[in-house]
């Protein structure tokens, strides 16, 4: 009988330790993706020698052991689960909010690549919808879900995107004004910006949201299926393999490319999370260089051993590295050159 007693305590013990939940998620290296594989353009050369790479991390519920795993291991990172889902928001609701926002970034690459390829690409949708309003958010109580945004500062944004990097632009604390459709009427909002939950440098709202209804009106057929990645983060990357395809010669120059960022109509590169880990996921299939956006430059240095990072702001800056590339060791280095006087010039300034 003290022998059955024993046996249960250890698989009590055993099953509290690999299943218990802790309140924290753990980031880990994910995977590199082949991006051809998952982009279709109809005009497309098929003349590509190298590879674009989208790369992923994985996120799953920390258990004691993992947590233990996650404390040692120095590529694994370990978030309050409350950073990364509002408390009141299902988990199922998450991922959905996640999947469509990959959506969005697909959207916003075909018109970026098509529109840079000098065609028209008209954009249709019924505004921004608040999905979430988080609980410490300075908008709780004049935001609720459903709300539509249409407009910022009285201009006008179609895009989740957009109202992001209206939002961004301001300093922490400034005020921001949201015109607000809720249920057929039209009103205005001020809600002072708070610091980003995942990116603290950053003003935020506290708020999650997502494209109501868009749709951009394409002058030919592009197809991506990226499975159950979700997420906004692959946007530049989805850019650069749909342009690849577009264009006559290989972008890559025969290269392994890997890189991260989101990306708005303006064509500026946006900071993402775990970026450490996806420097590892693509160090892993042999990816040579990596793009990654301006403000997660130093973080990302912590992770890189043999791969070149190559920090970037804005879609040009990724296309004028890719353009050096297809030329002599010479451009490569005017291209270095012109990074660090870029750098140096950002550091006067400041």
């Amino acid at each position: 009988m003290r022998k059955l007693r024993k046996s249960i305590a250890v698989l009590i013990a055993a099953a509290v330790l690999l299943f218990a939940r802790t309140g924290y998620l753990i980031v880990r290296p994910g995977t590199a993706e082949d991006l051809s594989q998952f982009v279709t353009v109809d005009e497309d050369t098929n003349k590509e020698q190298g590879t674009f790479y989208l790369v992923t991390v994985s996120q799953q519920r920390a258990t004691p052991v993992l947590l233990c795993y996650a404390l040692l291991h120095p590529d694994v990172d370990l978030l309050p689960s409350s950073s990364v889902i509002p408390p009141q928001m299902k988990r199922q609701e998450y991922n959905e909010l996640m999947q469509q926002w990959m959506t969005e970034s697909q959207n916003l690459a075909k018109v970026i690549a098509l529109r840079r390829k000098g065609y028209e690409v008209p954009i249709r949708s019924d505004g921004v919808e608040v999905v979430e309003v988080e609980e410490d958010s300075p908008a709780k109580g004049l935001l609720i879900p459903e709300d539509v945004i249409v407009a910022v500062d009285g201009q006008p944004v179609y895009l989740a995107e957009e109202l992001i990097t209206k939002v961004q632009q301001r300093a922490i604390g400034d005020p921001v004004t949201l015109s607000v459709k809720r249920q057929g009427r039209q009103h205005e909002v001020e809600i002072t910006t708070t610091n980003h939950t995942e990116l603290p440098e950053r003003a935020a709202i506290g708020v999650l949201i997502q494209t109501l209804n868009w749709q951009p009106v394409l002058p030919l057929e592009i197809k991506i299926d990226a499975g159950k990645i979700s997420g906004p983060s692959a946007g530049l990357m989805f850019v650069l393999e749909i342009m690849n395809q577009l264009e006559e010669r290989d972008l890559t120059a025969g290269h392994k490319i890997a890189g991260t960022g989101t990306i708005n109509l303006q064509e500026e590169v946006g900071a993402i999370g775990g970026v450490r880990q996806k420097v590892k996921a693509a160090e892993k299939v042999g990816a040579e260089y990596f793009f990654v956006p301006r403000e997660n430059y130093e973080e990302a240095r912590e992770a890189a051993e043999k791969i070149t990072l190559v920090p970037v702001s804005t879609l040009t800056e990724a296309l004028l590295f890719l353009e050096d590339l297809t030329g002599e060791e010479e451009s490569t280095n005017n291209y270095s050159l012109r990074r660090e006087i870029g750098q140096k010039t950002a550091k006067k300034a400041a």
